[in-house]
C-alpha cells in the first residue's frame, strides 16, 4: 500500500463533465493494490488510514470491493509505503486514444518538404506501407517499444495502437499480434489507404478487407478504424466495412473529415463511433449531429501543427455540447510526435482550449473515446495511473511547453518512469 503526501494539486477528474479537474490542493493518495482507495486532504490522511486499518481486506481490490464511491474493503496495511513529494502536482496518466506507433522507415525528408511548402495528401502513408512490409518483426517491436517508452516519459500510461501500415492479411495480422502484446486497445485500419497493388481497382482492396483481414483479425482487434477522407476511402465504402468489423465483434471509430468537409462525422454518428478523430472540418449540423449521438470527438493538434491545416476551434464544439478529447496521433508521416504534454500546449494556444479543458481531454476524454472508466481519473477504484509533474501545478503543462515537466510515472502502483537527476 501507498500514501502519496505533500501533493500542491492533486487533479482527480470526473469523467462525465468537461474540464471539471476536482483538484484538490494540499492533497495524499492513497493506492492499495493498484487501484485508488482514498485521495483527500493531508490533514485527512491519518484518519483515512486509521479507517482503513479498521477493516477487513481480501488479496487485492477489484471492483467488487468498491460500493458507491466508497472502499468496501482493503488490505492489511502493513508495509505501509509513503512517498513525499515535496510540493509537485499530480494528474492521472495521459490517454493517448489515437495512435499508429507500429511501422518501419523515416518520412522527415517529406516533412521537411512540407514545411517548404508541398500540400500534405493521404498519399505519403504508401511510403510507410512499403517499409514496414520490408521490415522484420522484430523490427517493428523495437521500434513500438521505443516509441512507447518515449511517450511513457512524457506522462502516458493507456495507449490505442492502430496497425494499417500492412494492408495484406499477414501484414496486418503480424501488426496485431505486436500491438496486442503491448495494450489492449487494438484498432484494425486495413483500409488506411488503398496499397499500391490495388491503386486502379480500389473495390478489389475492399472486398479484401471485408472478405479476408477482417474474418483473420476477429479476436486480435478490440475497435474497427477507416480513413474516410478524399484519397484514402468513400462514404459507401467506409460503411461496408464498418459494418463488417461490427459484425465480428469490434467497435467502431473513424479518421473523418481530417481534410474536407465531407459526410464522414455524420456517418460515424449514424454508425454508432465511440469517437470520430481529426473532425478538423465541421459544419454546426455535423457538431449537433454528434453531440445528439454522444460520440466522443477526437481532436488531434499536433497534426494541424505539422501539416499547417487550419486549427479547429474547440470553444464550437465545446459549445454544441460535443464530448471531447485529444490524443497525439503519433504517426511517421502527419505528425510525429508522442508527446501529450505538446498536443496539450497546442490544443491550449491554438485550438482554444482553456488549459482545464485540454488537461481533461488528454485525461478523461481519451478514456471515454476509449469507453474505459478505469482510467484518465483518479477517483476511488481507478487504476494509479498517474503522473507526477516537476511544477506545482497542472496548468504548467500549457504555460511552459517545451519543458521536460513529467518527472515520475506510476502505471498501476508501480514506477515506471523516473526522469529526476541522477546523482
Amino acid at each position: 500500500m501507498q500514501l502519496f503526501t505533500g501533493i500542491s494539486e492533486l487533479v482527480v477528474n470526473d469523467l462525465d463533465r468537461l474540464g471539471e479537474l476536482d483538484v484538490i490542493a494540499d492533497a495524499a493518495l492513497l493506492v492499495d493494490a493498484g487501484r485508488v482507495i482514498w485521495s483527500g486532504p493531508s490533514a485527512q490522511a491519518d484518519t483515512a488510514l486509521a479507517a482503513h486499518e479498521d477493516q477487513t481486506g481480501t488479496a487485492g481490490l477489484n471492483d467488487d470491493d468498491i460500493a458507491n464511491g466508497e472502499v468496501t474493503s482493503a488490505n492489511d496495511l502493513g508495509g505501509l509505503e509513503t512517498i513525499d513529494l515535496g510540493g509537485k502536482a499530480v494528474i492521472p496518466g495521459f490517454v493517448d486514444s489515437h495512435n499508429h506507433l507500429i511501422f518501419a522507415g523515416d518520412r522527415s525528408e517529406e516533412f521537411a518538404a512540407r514545411m517548404a511548402g508541398q500540400k500534405y495528401s493521404a498519399g505519403g502513408i504508401a511510403t510507410t506501407v512499403a517499409a514496414t512490409r520490408a521490415a522484420t518483426a522484430t523490427e517493428l517491436e523495437a521500434n513500438l517499444v521505443h516509441l512507447l517508452d518515449q511517450a511513457k516519459r512524457q506522462g502516458t500510461t493507456t495507449f490505442e495502437i492502430k496497425s494499417g501500415y500492412g494492408l495484406t492479411v499477414p501484414d496486418e495480422i503480424r501488426a496485431l499480434d505486436i500491438i496486442n502484446r503491448h495494450t489492449e486497445e487494438s484498432t484494425l485500419i486495413a483500409a488506411h489507404v488503398v496499397p499500391p497493388e490495388f491503386k486502379d481497382e480500389p473495390e478489389r482492396y475492399v472486398d479484401l478487407v471485408i472478405d479476408e483481414i477482417i474474418p483473420a483479425a476477429e479476436g486480435k482487434a478490440k475497435w474497427i478504424d477507416v480513413f474516410c477522407e478524399t484519397g484514402a476511402f468513400t462514404e459507401v465504402q467506409t460503411r461496408r466495412i464498418i459494418e463488417a468489423g461490427k459484425a465480428v465483434g469490434m467497435k467502431p471509430r473513424l479518421h473523418a473529415n481530417q481534410l474536407t468537409e465531407g459526410g464522414a462525422l455524420k456517418l460515424g454518428a449514424e454508425l454508432g463511433c465511440v469517437s470520430v478523430d481529426h473532425a478538423t472540418f465541421a459544419s454546426d449540423e455535423d457538431l449537433a449531429v454528434l453531440a445528439e449521438a454522444g460520440t466522443v470527438v477526437t481532436l488531434l493538434p499536433s497534426i494541424e501543427f505539422s501539416t499547417r491545416q487550419p486549427y479547429p476551434d474547440a470553444r464550437r464544439y465545446v459549445d454544441a455540447g460535443v464530448s471531447l478529447a485529444i490524443a497525439s496521433d503519433c504517426n511517421p508521416g502527419s505528425g510525429f510526435s508522442n508527446s501529450m504534454p505538446f498536443v496539450i500546449a497546442i490544443g491550449v494556444r491554438d485550438m482554444h482550449f482553456t488549459v482545464e479543458q485540454a488537461v481533461w481531454a488528454a485525461t478523461a476524454g481519451g478514456a471515454n473515446a476509449l469507453q474505459r472508466t478505469d482510467v484518465g481519473h483518479l477517483g476511488v477504484g481507478a487504476r494509479a495511473d498517474l503522473a507526477i509533474l516537476d511544477a506545482p501545478s497542472y496548468r504548467h503543462l500549457a504555460y511552459r511547453p517545451g519543458v521536460q515537466l513529467v518527472e515520475r510515472v506510476y502505471s498501476g502502483g508501480e514506477l515506471i518512469v523516473d526522469n529526476r537527476p541522477r546523482d
